[in-house]
């Protein structure tokens, strides 16, 4: 009777992850509490039961429970809420009050709590952007332009704390820009890929967007079904925010992780035309921009990445790269780090379908970086001829690419590396460099 009940319990969860279409996926982490996604086929109940790990679920919690349905695309985010800081965490997944047998592990950890106690904990960032996945009736013709999807099984591989995806993390396509059903499918079919699945369920998940998951290509602020592909980001990303005040309308936000700051910006809501004669040549608007100064002047994080989805430090003056239309909002954005006297800032960006490190020393003698990775699994740019004087020798891939972030060491002697690896997980390139003491008077 106890094998008969067992087996029983053993086709309900599999019945019911026949109904999971996406994750879980974990998002956000705090001290007090993590974000948790899924994503159904259909309406359903979703719940997360946690619990420390080394403990039992008997002696974890569970979080409360959401109905999905078609208007939030069947998507649920869920927070678990009774944790504490410095721990990890396992979790399992419930449809309709069954559990949900996956064949890889769902963790999730929360942020230390290690100011006035230790030095800073060691972590790693993973960095990707330019997700294209086929799908053949609507895909552009010819050899099809997404491929080499393991690279988010290696990703995974490498266990990274967390993920920063920076931009066109989908692509919309002809037959998705004016819809709510094309927005959402887009958004629905790349999530869906089988061998993302793992990468999601236990690493930490961020985003910025770009043109690609905005809107059409080179889209700017005048897309009429912007409030749309918002709507569709915010239900898909698990960041801690979606917006600021001072710039209401984009998905702009923030978060910290060990003593490091990260920015997440909106490259493409506030964005004037390319094109546009009379316009005030913009990109992410004056009160992000200035938002941003602010942030920047105020933190105190030895390294303060900026996460944006086009190439801020490229010279080249092609394509969307910031100096090419919008010169004026950089040169404004980098005279008034310059000022500020704002060091150890480093962009993180995608967009150019090829990777590269950039470096300029302003006039106040501090190195600012663009660290550019693209793509993951669109096609890849022959750019190597691009005449960027940043670029630092030997940093050109234009193979489809990953990126991470390992920040190590003492809290006054924080160190960054910086590496790029092929989609089969082997490492092309790493530089590594020290966080450079402010000076006196400064931070």
């Amino acid at each position: 009777m106890m094998l008969l009940a067992f087996s029983l319990y053993l086709v309900s969860g599999m019945t019911q992850a026949t109904k999971l279409q996406s994750g879980p996926m974990v998002g956000y982490s705090e001290m007090r509490e993590v974000l948790l996604w899924a994503q159904t086929k259909e309406p359903a109940k979703v719940q997360f039961s946690y619990w420390e790990v080394g403990k039992t679920a008997k002696e974890g919690f569970k979080t409360a429970s959401v109905q999905t349905n078609a208007e939030t695309v069947f998507t649920a985010k869920l927070v678990a809420d009774r944790v504490e800081p410095s721990k990890k965490y396992q979790y399992q997944l419930f449809i309709n009050d069954v559990a949900v047998n996956l064949t890889y592990p769902t963790t999730f950890q929360t942020q230390n709590i290690w100011q006035f106690r230790t030095d800073p904990p060691n972590f790693k960032v993973a960095l990707g952007s330019c997700t294209y996945v086929n799908e053949e009736p609507y895909d552009r013709p010819g050899t099809p332009y997404g491929g080499e999807y393991h690279i988010f099984e290696n990703i995974a591989k490498q266990q990274p704390d967390l993920m920063i995806w920076l931009g066109d993390n989908t692509y919309l396509r002809e037959s998705d820009w004016y819809s709510w059903k094309g927005i959402t499918h887009r958004y629905t079919h790349t999530r869906s890929r089988p061998e993302m699945q793992p990468l999601l369920a236990s690493t930490h998940h961020y985003a910025i967007w770009d043109d690609h998951d905005f809107g059409p290509n080179d889209s700017d602020r005048s897309f009429i079904h912007k409030d749309k592909t918002l709507k569709a980001f915010d239900l898909f990303w698990g960041n801690p925010s979606c917006g600021i005040p001072q710039a209401p309308g984009g998905n702009t936000s923030y978060f910290h992780w060990a003593d490091m700051d990260f920015f997440l910006l909106d490259d493409r809501s506030f964005r004037s035309p390319n094109t546009c004669k009379t316009c005030t040549p913009e990109i992410l608007g004056k009160a992000q921009t200035d938002w941003l100064i602010d942030a920047l002047t105020a933190s105190r994080a030895p390294f303060k990445f900026v996460a944006i989805g086009g190439q801020v430090l490229n010279s080249a003056t092609v394509y969307e790269n910031y100096i090419h239309h919008h010169q004026p909002e950089r040169d404004y954005l980098l005279k008034r780090i310059e000022e500020e006297g704002i060091r150890n800032v480093i962009f993180l960006t995608g967009d150019r379908h090829h990777t590269e490190l950039s470096k300029l020393v302003n006039r106040a003698g501090n190195a600012v970086y663009d660290f550019t990775v693209s793509p993951l699994t669109s096609g890849a740019a022959n750019n190597v001829t691009e005449t960027n004087t940043n670029r630092v020798s030997n940093t050109f891939v234009n193979v489809r690419n990953f990126g991470t972030l390992e920040i190590f060491g003492t809290r006054t002697a924080r160190q960054l590396k910086m590496s790029i690896f092929d989609s089969n997980g082997k490492e092309i390139w790493s530089q590594t460099i020290a966080s450079e003491v402010a000076r006196q008077g400064n931070q």
